[in-house]
């Protein structure tokens, strides 16, 4: 089949192309050898006047051109394929897979061991890879690269259309402090808070967060004695130390550290964090990924 010089084969080769970054990888996913992958690739750069794909140390990155073709691309080769085929409903149980998860820190903490559970209980034959990320925007960058097909997380930025998002998964903040310490047998007003050295979690390095525009909405500042990135860690940095912290309430539940803290509601009021189902508008429909979805669906809803 051939329009205007366009094989469509060579679009079957994009698409590969795009989700692996990768000319042996791509060749080997719709079974072609890695020269005819590389003609493929030429032909699509002299047909399209586009580079489409430069190599680098992390192998090929895709231009503007590319990009803005990826999407269409896929959607039409998907619609070509449940016209041509059909599409066959997913069977868990017979199921060789391996599926990409984009989760920050949170999911994966609480979410990730219920989901593998439920995964293998149903579907023993799939694989689940997971990639972290930090910043909110950079799951719709992995889910436009094909890099992963669903992620959890705080929903992006600025909404977009090719991205689906549900929330899934809430939770409130808690402020924590040792039980031995006498805050722990005062109660925690404001005062007592604010007289507290306090710890932060902020994965990208800044020093300021939620409860700090808090306080400061009421000319207040807090004394910060440690910033790090990750939030685990924090309950037994404060069960063993006259730190303070202010967290959400699922990490201190399930920390080792649990029976040597105690919990109380934050001084200041502060937004409840809801977490979202995020994925890529392509892959809406396709049923193995709509049995993922709902994999992560029901462990959140069980929590």
């Amino acid at each position: 089949m051939d329009f205007h010089g366009i094989d469509l084969n060579l679009l079957v080769a994009f698409d590969a192309l795009m989700r692996e970054r990768n000319v042996t990888r791509a060749a080997a996913q719709i079974g072609v050898s890695q020269p005819a992958m590389s003609a493929a690739l030429s032909r699509l750069r002299t047909l399209l006047g586009d580079p489409l794909f430069i190599r680098s140390a992390n192998g090929l990155l895709p231009t503007a051109r590319a990009r803005d073709l990826a999407d269409p691309i896929a959607q039409a080769l998907r619609q070509i394929e449940t016209t041509l085929v059909g599409t066959r409903a997913f069977a868990p149980g017979e199921a060789a897979l391996t599926v990409n998860v984009g989760l920050s820190d949170y999911p994966a903490f609480v979410l990730l061991p219920a989901l593998l559970e439920a995964v293998a209980q149903e579907a023993p034959g799939m694989a689940i890879n997971v990639q972290a990320f930090n910043d909110r925007d950079d799951a719709v960058d992995l889910l436009d690269a094909g890099a992963i097909d669903v992620a959890v997380g705080v929903p992006p930025t600025h909404p977009e259309s090719r991205i689906l998002t549900r929330p899934i998964l809430r939770d409130e903040f808690v402020t924590i402090v040792a039980s031995t310490q006498p805050a722990a047998r005062r109660g925690m007003n404001m005062a007592t808070y604010l007289s507290l050295s306090h710890a932060l979690v902020s994965p990208e390095g800044q020093r300021h967060g939620l409860v700090d525009q808090a306080l400061a909405q009421q000319g207040k500042q807090r004394k910060l004695a440690l910033t790090l990135p990750q939030m685990f860690a924090v309950p037994a940095v404060v069960a063993r130390t006259t730190m303070t912290a202010t967290l959400m309430k699922r990490v201190a539940l399930n920390s080792p550290a649990i029976d040597k803290l105690a919990l109380f509601p934050p001084p200041i009021a502060l937004p409840e964090i809801v977490f979202h189902l995020i994925w890529h508008r392509r892959t809406d429909g396709d049923s193995a990924q709509q049995w993922l979805r709902a994999q992560i669906e029901s462990v959140a809803a069980a929590l």
